[in-house]
């Protein structure tokens, strides 16, 4: 009786102590229970714009407001990623863009930066090279859906047993 009644005292405790979260004091609190940080974006080019995941938020330099997880990732807010985008301002500039991983259906996830640095005068890498198309021949296999590895269906006659809760024999 007296192991039955420390074993219930000890995990009311743990689940009283463990159920207790609180943020720290002084930061911001935003939707979802995700708390706010603050990220300096700057460019080799000043008063590039800033778009973050598609809205425009200013010219550089500037701080940007960006809400994660009190882990200090990302939050899965209905998407993949995170994007970050720079705008260049002349002609022989290039866009830059920074992709951050938002752990969205356990996608990976990364961790929000303190500052971010865009080289206007780098260009971006090139894409990978895709298979050329070639019209007239078969696609590849992996279009086509699963193989049927089994024996082909029999239509004809034939003697059939079934085994059950009792014999039926057909002839």
């Amino acid at each position: 009786m007296k192991t039955i009644l420390s074993l219930t005292a000890s995990l009311t405790a743990v689940m009283f102590l463990a159920g207790c979260q609180s943020t720290p004091p002084g930061v911001e609190r935003g939707p979802h229970g995700t708390i706010a940080y603050d990220v300096y974006v700057d460019a080799s080019a000043p008063g590039a714009r800033i778009e973050a995941d598609g809205n425009l938020v200013g010219n550089t330099p500037l701080h940007l407001k960006i809400y994660g997880d009190r882990d200090g990732t990302f939050h899965d807010f209905g998407s993949y990623q995170y994007v970050i985008r720079a705008l260049p301002l002349a002609t022989n500039q290039f866009a830059q863009v920074r992709t951050f991983g938002t752990g969205r259906h356990f996608a990976p996830e990364d961790r929000i930066p303190s500052q971010i640095y865009f080289d206007m005068n780098q260009p971006m890498p090139p894409e990978p090279p895709q298979p050329p198309v070639v019209y007239g021949y078969p696609p590849p296999p992996y279009y086509y859906g699963p193989g049927y590895y089994g024996p082909g269906p029999y239509y004809g006659p034939g003697v059939r047993v079934y085994v059950g809760p009792r014999w039926h024999r057909r002839w």
